[in-house]
């Protein structure tokens, strides 16, 4: 089969709400494009992205193959902002030639041969094309219904062809990938994750990435009391999310001596959240390093004994920058299938000496008071210790 009527694979993207902004669209759009372009990166070969209304457009050099085009289509998928993700064919300009490309496109598919149900539904973005959305349809699906013997419907079909007249050219589809929605990664500014190597700190940086924030990630480690097991799970559940915004970053506190410190003061059922409030106060202190301007962290509400309403306001307290929690109404099962649909809950279930293990007081207090909380502090001088701890920070970059 020759592949001349569907012209040249490409890649079309629709964008979310970023069409919903004002007079600040073009900044989003321009920073949507830069991810797209970071994103293609590895590809040895330059992709042409071509910004139009309401979607944005790939074009890949000639002689490139539909195997190469999927590659792109799928490795975009990871970029926020997009919400859906087409292997588009880019055909000439013509009535004839979108249907004989239409007619091409369904030739050979096991679906065509089971004879399913389908429907052709244009988009006429350029209103100088001589036909309508309507005629379009009518038109090309009588074709693909003559020749195929297809059954059509148009309410619930089981095949849509896809046909979108644009400025220069007509697009050519069936199906799509949904995208990651949201909006572009570095659009709302930058904060910093307190990642931790279990299931829910993984899926509140994928949230806020989801919501245009640039994060870095902070990993405490029990170093010197445990292995260094903890830093590489950490290390690669940021590269796995790595994919969601490139560039990442993660740095690591060797926390272990501090914890001992808290275990000593006596306190023992307020050593969780002594040992949280010290965590955040260390996190400010390199937030403001970094020049984040929140901390994020995977609490969910009453998870666990450190999570309760009062134990939150009492971490609260601790610190100035804003603390941005994004899961704080999901349950672990909804947690535990974002992290599996986005990669990170097989990395997170695999063990390791979690830092938090130091601590294990046999009864944690879920409602500490402040005020004792900060007595704790007072004789540890939290502050000057914070300040030591980030001092401590090393950066591990990813490779490759």
């Amino acid at each position: 089969m020759t592949m001349s009527a569907l012209g040249e694979p490409c890649v079309l993207l629709k964008l979310g709400e970023v069409v919903l902004k004002g007079n600040n669209r073009e900044l989003f759009e321009q920073r949507l494009q830069a991810n797209i372009k970071a994103a293609l990166k590895d590809f040895d070969f330059k992709v042409d992205v071509r910004q139009r209304h309401g979607v944005i457009a790939l074009f890949l050099p000639d002689g490139t193959t539909p195997e190469v085009a999927d590659a792109v289509a799928e490795r975009v998928a990871y970029v926020p902002g997009l919400v859906w993700i087409h292997r588009a064919w880019r055909v000439e300009k013509d009535p004839g030639a979108v249907t004989k490309a239409a007619i091409e496109l369904l030739a050979d598919r096991d679906d065509v041969r089971r004879g399913v149900s389908f429907a052709v539904r244009s988009r006429r973005r350029d209103k100088r094309f001589p036909l309508t959305s309507m005629e379009i349809d009518r038109s090309v699906g009588g074709e693909l219904n003559d020749i195929y013997g297809l059954p059509v419907d148009l309410k619930n079909p089981e095949l849509v062809v896809s046909i979108e007249v644009d400025r220069d050219e007509v697009f050519v589809f069936t199906g799509g990938t949904p995208g990651q929605g949201g909006l572009p990664v570095g659009t709302s500014g930058r904060g910093l994750v307190l990642m931790s190597g279990g299931i829910d700190s993984p899926v509140a940086a994928y949230r806020m990435m989801r919501r245009g924030l640039r994060v870095d990630f902070l990993h405490f480690s029990g170093i010197p009391f445990t292995t260094s097991e903890s830093i590489y799970k950490a290390y690669a559940l940021v590269r796995a999310l790595d994919r969601f915004q490139g560039r990442s970053r993660l740095w690591v506190v060797p926390f272990g001596k501090a914890q001992q410190s808290i275990k000593a003061s006596g306190q023992d059922r307020l050593a969780v959240i002594s040992q949280r409030r010290l965590m955040l106060k260390t996190a400010e202190e390199v937030a403001r390093r970094l020049r984040a301007g929140a901390l994020i962290t995977g609490d969910s509400l009453g998870q666990v004994s450190s999570q309760t309403l009062q134990n939150i306001t009492a971490q609260d307290d601790a610190v100035d920058l804003p603390i941005l929690r994004p899961l704080i109404g999901l349950d672990k099962t909804e947690i535990m299938a974002e992290a599996r649909r986005i990669g990170t809950l097989e990395i997170s279930e695999l063990p390791d000496e979690d830092c938090c293990t130091l601590l294990a007081p046999r009864r944690a207090e879920t409602a500490a008071k402040i005020a004792d909380l900060r007595q704790i502090e007072k004789r540890l001088d939290a502050e000057e210790l914070a300040v030591q701890l980030a001092g401590s920070l090393q950066e591990y970059k990813l490779e490759g």
